[in-house]
């Protein structure tokens, strides 16, 4: 179950892949900004996704709008991810789960993240919500339609 629409995003701090660490209220204020957690780097469906998000990158940019990706995987296998597919946005490793966690995105017995994207508004609160295991592209389309909503 993800969080509300409406919620205040919970405030992290994590390691980025090119960007040394980032804390959303403190790096991100004022920005809208979109956080997409996935389970795994390198496997199919994670894949699938983070490639969508790169080939849909140029209408978050011209958005002004930041993607991350958040995952468990290490700092050293995020940026492996990142060059293999020529992803052109951030992943933020969470390898202790619990920004996963904070933001209800942990399967809890696994304690796997789970697939689920949030659009938060430039003052951090979650105005968009997409969640689905299996709809890894969907994920992206969905955002990419709330945004041209606005």
């Amino acid at each position: 179950m993800a969080l509300a629409i409406g919620t205040p995003a919970p405030d992290f701090t994590l390691t980025a892949t090119t960007l040394g660490s980032i804390t959303l209220s403190k790096d991100l204020a004022g920005k809208s900004v979109i956080l997409y957690f996935y389970p795994k780097d390198f496997t199919p469906g994670c894949t699938t996704e983070a490639c969508e998000f790169r080939d849909q990158f140029a209408e978050f940019r011209d958005l002004d709008i930041p993607v991350f990706g958040i995952s468990r995987d290490s700092l050293a296998t995020h940026e492996k991810f990142k060059k293999t597919h020529r992803l052109p946005f951030e992943l933020l490793a969470d390898e202790s789960g619990k920004v996963c966690k904070a933001y209800d995105a942990l399967l809890p017995l696994i304690k796997m993240p789970t697939r689920v994207t949030y659009l938060l508004d430039s003052n951090h609160q979650i105005v968009g919500v997409f969640q689905g295991l299996f709809e890894n592209k969907a994920h992206v389309a969905a955002m990419i339609k709330q945004l041209k909503q606005k």
